[in-house]
């Protein structure tokens, strides 16, 4: 067993009791099986988990030169984690080292447990996650991502990997002298960088995320063989997922359309205190892992890389949306979670150091490039101020960057006394970017104080969390917008915006409904609404609720 295994063996590899396996078998199905057997193989299909009534069951990394062990099942231990709900392909190999029986349960089965036995789910639930968060340390996987610290294109695919909890192996061109050999042997030169070699197969040149997701069956959706489902929620942020895990849990038949990866905007954020019911505080991402792991349990179907790209409001009984590879998903009810972004600065060239020495988000990914340096963090919210506290245990030295007067109209206290008494923190304030210097990277910034004089310093790395653009051009012309572009619902829609639609109902729209009749809108999109994560999550719980109103009309 390796390293990160050994640490939480025994969360991560519980034995059942006799008695949970007695309560298990009558939906699953035995055998017996024969020293040597392979049970699964790494790249095929995910489709349940296998409880060790007597033998040995080693779990394995296949590899090109030969195999490493991850562990050995032996009587009451299972196979599998978050990819058996999934559905997704195996990411290990599975072959009996003694002679024994086995129980399996099948994805159905294993669903029908998880959901019904709360005693028996919470062990394979928190077995699952564990076991997910150790193959992504470990970089076990069928993924090898070949880039560069210096490339754009490879800090976006490292975030899609990360966030989308897709174990991968990287390897630095910068740091690997070898790596020509492994470019040769794929045909590839320096120059087709960032490189993806899928389950050691497919080559994908700077691939897009699309591309990942459909190589590495990240999507296993039958919407497409659907004539409609009971309610589509587009976007797989807090208050999507929210929705996801209550439709779900109460019966609806529920997709989720994911543009980048689940946990939306909150999912960047290196530690989420103010959070209910987690003291210490939550990443984002492992919030977002969590948060998935129980749509999937109650059987929400989630598709990731696929945006929403027009809205087809003028149908009868249900609604249509386009994807971006140009299908087309039926809706009977609507959720709107596709959120907001933060904006980009407003010069010439600004956009030219993207990811490349200037970041939309700060999670592990980007902590490490800035190693050792110092970095600017722009903004005065709360995420702004976790990045800046994040990133001072991380850095040099962090300066935080905002227009106004101070910090106490736009973020927590808790973090404002954080950012006050850290010395690896200094505050600028009516302070603002005016300037980038560099060639193919950032090398230089350039901001103007207050008094109109303009200062230059040598800082690689910029993160910038300024504002929020609402992602909703996909609406246009089908439910109001307020003058920013952000969805009106409920109370906020005027009788011109309802006489737009020609609202069908005597009831006025409900609290997060639009003004087409259900289709809702919840978290950074929705106009007014708080920006907080327990905001987001509240609505999308409620949400649910108004759309089964909705759907009994």
């Amino acid at each position: 067993m390796t390293d990160i295994f050994k640490e939480r063996s025994a969360g991560m590899f519980p034995t059942l009791t006799d008695a949970q396996i007695a309560r298990i078998a009558p939906h699953g199905k035995r055998r017996k099986v024969e020293a040597g057997e392979v049970l699964f193989e790494q790249g095929t299909a995910a489709v349940g988990i296998l409880i060790v009534l007597s033998g040995a069951l080693e779990v394995l990394r296949p590899r090109h030169d030969g195999e490493d062990m991850v562990v050995v099942h032996t009587a009451g231990n299972f196979s599998g984690e978050a990819n058996a709900l999934a559905g997704r392909r195996s990411l290990l190999r599975g072959r009996m080292k003694e002679t024994g029986e086995i129980l399996f349960l099948d994805s159905d089965g294993l669903r029908h447990i998880v959901q019904g036995d709360p005693d028996i789910s919470e062990v394979i639930m928190r077995a699952f996650i564990l076991r997910r968060g150790a193959l992504l340390q470990s970089g076990f996987g069928e993924a090898v991502l070949i880039g560069s610290r210096h490339s754009a294109g490879t800090l976006r695919l490292q975030e899609f990997f990360t966030r989308n909890s897709q174990p991968c192996t990287y390897v630095d061109i910068e740091d690997d002298k070898e790596i020509q050999a492994l470019l040769d042997r794929f045909h590839v030169g320096v120059g087709d960088i960032p490189v993806v070699i899928c389950r050691g197969e497919k080559v994908l040149k700077n691939p897009t995320n699309e591309e990942i997701a459909d190589c590495f069956e990240l999507n296993v959706s039958t919407f497409k063989h659907k004539e409609s489902r009971d309610l589509v929620v587009v976007g797989a942020g807090l208050g999507g997922l929210a929705a996801a895990v209550y439709g779900a849990s109460e019966g609806l038949d529920v997709l989720v359309l994911e543009t980048d990866a689940p946990g939306g905007q909150a999912g960047t954020s290196s530690k989420i205190e103010n959070y209910l019911g987690f003291p210490t505080g939550i990443s984002g991402q492992d919030l977002a892992v969590r948060a998935l792991a129980q749509a999937q349990k109650f059987g929400a179907e989630i598709s990731v890389a696929r945006s929403a790209v027009r809205f087809k409001c003028d149908g009868a009984g249900s609604y249509e949306i386009v994807l971006s590879n140009g299908e087309l998903v039926r809706a009977r009810a609507v959720v709107i979670a596709s959120g907001a972004r933060y904006r980009r600065l407003q010069f010439p060239d600004a956009a030219k150091f993207d990811n490349v020495g200037v970041y939309y988000g700060a999670t592990n990914v980007e902590a490490r490039l800035c190693a050792g340096d110092d970095v600017i963090v722009v903004g005065g919210a709360n995420s702004a101020g976790q990045a800046a506290i994040f990133m001072s245990t991380q850095t040099k030295h962090v300066h935080m960057l905002i227009r106004g007067a101070g910090l106490a109209e736009t973020m927590s206290r808790y973090l404002i006394k954080r950012i006050e008494d850290n010395p690896n923190i200094t505050l600028h304030t009516h302070t603002e970017i005016v300037g980038f210097e560099g060639d193919d990277e950032l090398r230089a910034v350039k901001w103007r104080h207050q008094d109109g004089k303009i200062e230059e310093r040598a800082i690689k790395h910029v993160f910038l969390m300024i504002g929020a653009s609402p992602n909703s051009k996909w609406l246009e012309g089908c439910v109001a917008l307020d003058a920013n572009g952000f969805v009106k619902t409920g109370p906020d829609l005027t009788p011109e915006d309802l006489a737009h639609t020609k609202w069908p109902l005597r009831r006025a729209p409900f609290l997060f409904e639009t003004n087409r009749h259900r289709v809702f809108a919840v978290g950074d999109i929705r106009s007014g609404s708080v920006k907080r994560v327990a905001s987001a999550v509240g609505e999308g719980s409620i949400s649910v609720q108004l759309v089964h109103r909705a759907l009994a009309e």
